[in-house]
């Protein structure tokens, strides 16, 4: 099977981001991909859902040809990364996806990195950035401003939005988590689809990035995550603090760039005015042609330009 608008042809083997690392950092044993010298200013690239890793598969060689240390790590519920206690909650709140990260720069010994990236990725960094500024050297977020504001979760989006949010209400179902847990595949195909209407990736580039899904807590962090983000499901009671932290939209004083895909098909492409009192010291905001929802593997020259304009 071909996807939208591939060619016939056998697809061409992809390439695949290795040696995979793990390290027990906080909750969970992370594993991680890294490339570049050592000694390099760090960048830590975060992937979103529905996707994996390779997402960065053409941005971190790019950085590293440029002297960075990068470092790719599977969010929880992703690839190989495990949580270390089976009776830990599997939550997929945004400040544990925020305290990951600073758990991983932790059992790494960095002391400071420019965290970049999109979806769930994107709303880790901006809590990283905002909660622990002085770890922090720089941030790039895709679509801006990407803490949620749980207390107003409920008040309607315009109608094509909702729309384009319909995986969020199936999620709110056990019929959703049931079919999650049978079609991950299936409804992260169609999320391509949908989300990146320009991009014409083939079915190894897709089943590359599904074989993440297949991690045993996959499920139960996806649903957790849509559900909590609208106050419809527990946290895990220990991140009750940084959770009341971040319900006060922290304004994030750290340098950022901000992009926008003028092509996502489900956060459509703003002006960026939206979001400009909540970055104190945003250096740019730019919306990238035909760039859909996983910018930084269809626009990869444009992602890492935005990463290396925060170092220079």
């Amino acid at each position: 099977m071909t996807d939208q608008g591939t060619s016939s042809q056998a697809p061409i083997m992809q390439p695949v981001m290795q040696p995979v690392r793990s390290i027990d950092a906080g909750v969970l044993s992370i594993a991680y991909v890294e490339s570049g010298p050592a000694d390099g200013p760090v960048v830590i690239l975060l992937h979103g859902y529905p996707y994996d890793i390779h997402s960065y598969v053409d941005v971190a060689p790019r950085l590293a040809a440029q002297g960075c240390r990068v470092v790719v790590p599977y969010v929880r519920g992703y690839g190989p990364t495990r949580f270390r206690d089976p009776s830990t909650p599997r939550s997929g709140q945004q400040a544990a996806v925020g305290a990951d990260l600073i758990a991983l720069m932790d059992a790494l010994a960095i002391p400071r990195a420019v965290f970049a990236g999109y979806d769930w990725g994107g709303r880790a960094a901006c809590v990283g950035a905002a909660l622990w500024p002085e770890r922090c050297a720089g941030l790039v977020s895709v679509n801006g401003y990407l803490i949620q504001n749980i207390a107003r979760a409920m008040e309607p989006a315009p109608v094509p939005r909702e729309f384009a949010f319909w995986y969020q209400w199936y999620f709110q179902t056990e019929r959703g988590r049931a079919g999650l847990a049978a079609n991950r595949a299936e409804i992260a195909r169609l999320l391509w689809q949908q989300w990146s209407p320009n991009w014409r990736f083939d079915d190894a580039t897709f089943a590359r990035a599904a074989a993440a899904f297949d991690n045993p807590d996959h499920v139960a962090v996806v649903i957790n995550s849509y559900r909590h983000r609208f106050g419809l499901a527990e946290g895990d009671p220990r991140y009750q603090d940084l959770e009341r932290r971040l319900a006060a939209q922290p304004v994030i004083n750290v340098p950022t760039v901000t992009l926008d895909g003028d092509g996502d098909g489900v956060i459509p492409a703003t002006d960026g005015q939206a979001h400009a009192a909540k970055f104190s010291n945003r250096i740019a905001h730019r919306v990238i042609p035909r760039a859909g929802h996983n910018l930084p593997q269809e626009e990869p020259e444009a992602f890492a330009a935005a990463v290396m304009e925060l170092l220079r």
